[in-house]
């Protein structure tokens, strides 16, 4: 028997132009986290699509535990025992947790039969590996970390003995991101195979045993994690010295741009996620607010934006009252100097079936310098695009290109191209680099930095406690729709966490 669960020999991959994969060797032991990382366009995804049957290589050879085999197509990929769990959940929002795992495997013509034995395979998975999740429960009533292990149930309920996780901490909070990786440790100790995507180098260095780096297309190294770096990983991604810290100079506050006062937002339920909030934001400066997700920060960025309705409070932008709890129109805060990278690009930030030129101008498309008269400027909407796709450096350097085949991080930086080139006063950004690799997050840090020192007002919102601490010049900690504290971008990791859990006097606990 093989000691490698899985061995690519010269897999080779082109769309039209562009060569995704080129001549990828690869070489996974069994029992083992196996962390392949890379710049997004570096081809991770696609060679992890060809490796579950999304994809089939133009060449090359696939051995799963050293026999060669050929996976057509995902249901080939499950029966050779591998699983998938993506970047984007593959789970029936309205059915239960035990209808989404029996999904496409039953194995009983009688219904009732069916649902008897998967109940009873959930109930022996979930006690072997510590999933522990509700089978009743509705899909979309859980967080997503829950969702998240439901497609791993899915995968083991399916007998997957390699397991592909594609970017799987870029919906969690740390907390969860921390459970997971005990989950990945059990599977391991139990001997799956893991191979883990993500652009985290901390990640990395936290729970792999080997990590391979891809560039451009082709597998530039293999190290073994314990004995690598951080930096070096960086510059093996990247071709070049990446600066992994921050660097900025003092804030230089100067007029207030934006004004939130006694701010209350409550959902379609009658929940109140926003309660009673209120803070000044000045030009020159960025205020980052810190929290577990689902304590109103999103709702608070959609109300300031005019995405969603207020249920009372003010906001002024540059001294001028906006109707949040009326009819605030996203399009007319644009007009007024307010520019909003979504923390959600896919609902909210792009049109994926949109080429990436039509994206680049989504919300500003009556700009007059995109008009022909009545109809569009075409030519000059391209050419505009062609200069943020190199400003910016996204790839592939296409503006006709379908944007749902871009990488998740260039479809955040066609959104951020969009808004930050308009030289707005006051900037909200959230989430601003979910899914975004190493080499990405240190320019779009720069861009943010350089916004500032431009005199634009930026209000920030981040899981990432790090590029919080990294890019604010202030910190409001919000839990349960309020703001519980504000701290300098000094203070420690420990009082943040305390404030974000909602314990009061988190300085003094921290000490």
């Amino acid at each position: 028997m093989s000691e490698l669960a899985i061995e690519l020999k010269g897999i080779d991959k082109s769309f039209g132009l562009v060569h995704a994969n080129r001549n990828i060797n690869l070489k996974v032991r069994k029992g083992t986290i196996h962390g392949i990382i890379g710049e997004n366009g570096a081809g991770k995804s696609t060679l992890m699509s060809i490796l579950y049957g999304f994809y089939q290589a133009d060449h090359g050879d696939i051995l799963i535990n050293g026999e060669k085999v050929n996976i057509r197509d995902p249901n080939a990929a499950i029966a050779a025992g591998i699983g998938m769990v993506h970047q984007h959940f593959m789970l029936v929002e309205n059915f239960t947790v035990l209808e989404n795992i029996m999904l496409g495997a039953e194995e009983s013509q009688i219904l009732n039969a069916g649902i008897t034995k998967a109940r009873a395979e959930l109930k022996r998975l979930e006690k072997e590996y510590a999933l522990e999740v509700d089978p009743d429960a509705v899909i979309e009533e859980l967080p997503v970390g829950i969702q998240q292990r439901v497609e791993i149930l899915k995968a083991l309920y399916r007998k997957a003995d390699i397991l592909i996780l594609d970017e799987p901490t870029g919906v969690l909070t740390p907390a969860e991101a921390d459970h997971l990786f005990r989950i990945l440790q059990q599977l391991k100790e139990q001997g799956k195979t893991v191979l883990l995507i993500t652009h985290k180098l901390r990640e990395i260095m936290a729970i792999t045993d080997e990590v391979s780096v891809m560039r451009r297309g082709e597998m530039v190294a293999t190290r073994t994690t314990k004995e690598t770096s951080v930096e070096e990983l960086a510059e093996l991604m990247v071709g070049r010295r990446v600066l992994l810290r921050v660097e900025k100079g003092e804030a230089k506050p100067g007029d207030v741009k934006l004004s939130v006062k006694n701010l209350t937002v409550r959902d379609s339920r009658g929940v109140t996620m926003v309660d009673d909030v209120s803070f000044d934001l000045r030009a020159g400066e960025i205020v980052g607010i810190a929290g577990v997700a689902g304590n109103g920060q999103s709702e608070l960025l959609e109300a300031i934006s005019g995405i969603h309705r207020a249920t009372s409070g003010t906001v002024l932008l540059n001294g001028r009252p906006v109707d949040v709890t009326g009819n605030a129109d996203p399009a007319d805060l644009r007009k007024c100097g307010l520019a909003h990278v979504p923390e959600d690009r896919h609902h909210v930030g792009l049109v994926l079936k949109f080429e990436e030129s039509e994206n680049a101008i989504l919300g500003y498309h009556d700009d007059p310098k995109y008009r022909k008269g009545l109809l569009l400027d075409i030519d000059a909407i391209r050419a505009e695009a062609e200069e943020k796709i190199a400003a910016y450096d996204i790839r592939p350097p296409n503006p006709r290109l379908k944007t749902a085949n871009f990488s998740g991080g260039n479809q955040q930086k066609i959104v951020l191209a969009r808004e930050m080139e308009r030289s707005p006063d006051v900037l909200i950004i959230g989430q601003p680099t979910r899914g975004v690799d190493v080499g990405a997050i240190e320019f779009i840090h720069r861009r943010i930095i350089e916004m500032r020192d431009q005199g634009k007002a930026v209000l920030l919102v981040s899981v990432e406690l790090d590029e919080i601490r990294a890019l604010s010049d202030r910190i409001l900690v919000m839990f349960a729709g309020r703001v519980v504290g504000e701290r300098a971008p000094d203070a420690s990791e420990g009082e943040l966490g305390l404030l974000m859990a909602g314990v009061e006097g988190s300085k003094e606990a921290a000490e």
